[in-house]
Order: C-alpha cells, then sequence, then structure tokens
C-alpha cells in the first residue's frame, strides 16, 4: 500500500495477471491430462480430459451377446453412458482439485464457467 491507506495499483495489476496466468496454466494442464471412468466392472472405458472432452472409448468384446443384438445394443449403450459420467464424474474432481485453490484465491470462487 502506499501512505493514505490506498491499495498500489501496479501491485494489483501484478497480482491480477500472476493469477490469470496460473488459470490459464491450469487449464492448459486439464485439457492434456486424460482421466478415465469405466461401466459393467470394466466391460466400458471411456477417457476425457480433464476439461471433459471426450477421447477415447473402448469395448471389450465380452460386453456383445451375439444371441439378442438388440438387448446388446441397450446394454452397450448404458454401459458407455455410465462409464463416460464416470469420467466426466473424476474429470471435475480433477478440475476441482486444479482450479479450486485459484478460485479461492480470486474471492472465494463463482467464476463464471466453471462447476463450483
Amino acid at each position: 500500500m502506499i501512505p493514505g491507506g490506498q491499495p498500489n495499483m501496479q501491485q494489483l495489476l501484478q497480482q491480477a495477471q500472476k493469477m490469470q496466468q496460473d488459470l490459464a496454466a491450469a487449464q492448459q494442464e486439464l485439457a492434456e491430462t486424460p482421466v478415465e471412468g469405466s461401466a459393467g466392472g470394466g466391460l466400458v472405458k471411456a477417457t476425457v480430459t480433464g476439461s471433459g472432452e471426450l477421447t477415447g472409448l473402448v469395448i471389450d468384446p465380452k460386453a456383445v451377446d451375439t444371441d439378442s443384438a438388440e438387448e446388446t445394443a441397450e446394454t452397450i449403450a448404458d454401459l458407455v453412458l455410465a462409464a463416460v459420467r464416470d469420467a466426466n464424474a473424476s474429470a471435475q474432481q480433477l478440475q476441482q482439485q486444479k482450479l479450486g485453490p485459484l478460485a479461492e484465491g480470486l474471492g472465494g470462487g463463482g467464476i463464471p464457467g466453471l462447476p463450483f
């Protein structure tokens, strides 16, 4: 602070700029970090980035029942949804870990576009 109790604007601007750089770095790290989710005891595995983008999907051949194509299709669809939801839940936890401390530094959260 400068005399008279006023904050040093240059110092505030530098702090804001550093926080912005830290946030951008954390978001880039999230975009590059793979997170996996699974369903059906591992029959279906989904991989998303820490920012929630689906990047991979693996379906074990054991999930396919050749006797009932319709039932198999429904089961696989359910397993895919569950695996993607599981992966996205893990991605949200990762976001909270990476971005939560930065949000607190900005006044306790409430950053538009972030899930916390």
